[in-house]
């Protein structure tokens, strides 16, 4: 029996719109143990982040991303 367990996407409105910001980012991001993959469009108006982890919620990646100067929300529909 196979147990498949699907991508945990979370999906944020941020302020990262340089790519000075992004390479800021990129470093934790890339770094962290628990982020299997995540992606910021700069060319759309939130500069939608999205991020793939089975184990870190909205607030662990809201404090991160604040934590690096950051605006960063849960983004809603």
């Amino acid at each position: 029996m196979c147990n498949n367990i699907p991508e945990h996407i979370l999906i944020f409105k941020t302020n990262i719109t340089a790519e000075r910001d992004l390479f800021a980012v990129k470093t934790v991001l890339d770094t962290h143990h628990l982020i299997e993959q995540w992606n910021i469009d700069q060319t759309d108006v939130d500069c939608v982040l999205r991020v793939i982890s089975y184990h870190l919620s909205y607030a662990d990646i809201i404090q991160i991303i604040s934590g690096l100067n950051y605006f960063c929300e849960e983004l809603t529909t």
